[in-house]
């Protein structure tokens, strides 16, 4: 395998932990609960410790197919078949898309549930709109619940579900709400059903740190907690002293691997700019002597990637 070929599949491997673990970060059940408080109607104005409670079991991180008929398995169990969300075939369907996080939350009534994605995305797509994915995630959390959550035609017991995106790197902090609404076009009559089952939250964290301020509370946690400029014991110091979050062993092991992983990829950014550069230079004629002092490496560095001539991204 050449050098170009280490490299990319390096930086993809870096990039697909990063994402894991930003996943993970965001999947411990305390911030999944500021979360819950900023955006599902239920818990507004509640304190996060509070709501913890309210989430069942462990969120499923990763492991959940969104493509139809994929999302639940069945099995066996004493004569009469349970449906469940589909974990046991990660492996076979590794190509497959997956949701990033999902969970179950019980209302305050004790009694209805709610079905929750969050997903983290590092930037807005250019591939496609946001948006359109978020409602065709958001129906799959709907079509899915056939046989696991609803039998047959009971419709009435379909869980209202929210799937919410994080978006990081946007020009400015932002959050919508997008939801279903009734026009009377014509008469009045009143058709029965739940307008609140459909449920996006849009999140855009930007590139700044956001001000200590209650308008920004959910946006400077989740921007300091997947920051690629503050160090472990920055973020610790905000989640601690601003949202007095607990720092219990495996949020202070996730918040140090994403730390990690960020000066990896940053590091690499900047070697892959260099590398551009320098190539680029020499291309147009410069001397090895007169790169190096412009991009502060070494002649030797210089001459060595110039050897190469096969910059890392082309």
């Amino acid at each position: 395998m050449d050098t170009e070929i280490k490299n990319a599949v390096s930086a993809t491997d870096q990039d697909a932990q990063y994402d894991d673990k930003a996943k993970r970060l965001l999947g411990n059940k305390i911030i999944l609960a500021h979360i819950l408080v900023k955006t599902v109607d239920e818990f507004k104005g509640m304190n996060p410790k509070e709501v913890v409670s309210y989430i069942e079991g462990e969120p499923l991180i990763g492991v959940v197919p969104v493509e139809p008929g994929l999302t639940n398995a069945g099995k066996e169990e004493n004569g009469q078949r349970i449906v469940g969300m589909n974990t046991e075939n990660a492996e076979i369907n590794e190509g497959l898309v997956r949701f990033d996080i999902i969970f179950y939350v019980r209302m305050k009534d004790g009694i209805s549930q709610v079905i929750v994605n969050l997903e983290a995305q590092k930037d807005e797509p250019t591939s496609y709109h946001i948006l359109n994915r978020a409602v065709f995630y958001v129906s799959r959390l709907v079509s899915s619940q056939k046989e696991r959550d609803f039998v047959g035609t009971n419709f009435n017991d379909i869980r209202r579900v929210f799937s919410i995106w994080v978006c990081m790197n946007m020009d400015e902090n932002s959050m919508d709400y997008v939801h279903l609404t009734d026009d009377k076009l014509l008469g009045s009559y009143p058709w029965k059903g739940r307008l609140d089952l459909l449920n996006i939250v849009l999140i855009g964290i930007s590139n700044e740190l956001p001000e200590h301020d209650e308008k920004y509370e959910l946006h400077r946690l989740l921007s300091t907690l997947l920051s690629a400029e503050l160090t472990v014991d920055e973020k610790l110091g905000i989640i601690k002293t601003e949202y007095s979050i607990p720092v219990d062993d495996k949020l202070r092991k996730d918040v140090s691997a994403m730390c990690n992983l960020s000066q990896g990829i940053r590091e690499r950014t900047v070697a892959e700019r260099d590398e551009k550069i320098i190539l680029n230079m020499h291309r147009e004629g410069y001397t090895s002597e007169q790169i190096a002092k412009i991009v502060e490496r070494t002649i030797g560095e210089v001459e060595a990637i110039i050897k190469k001539r096969k910059p890392i991204l082309a």
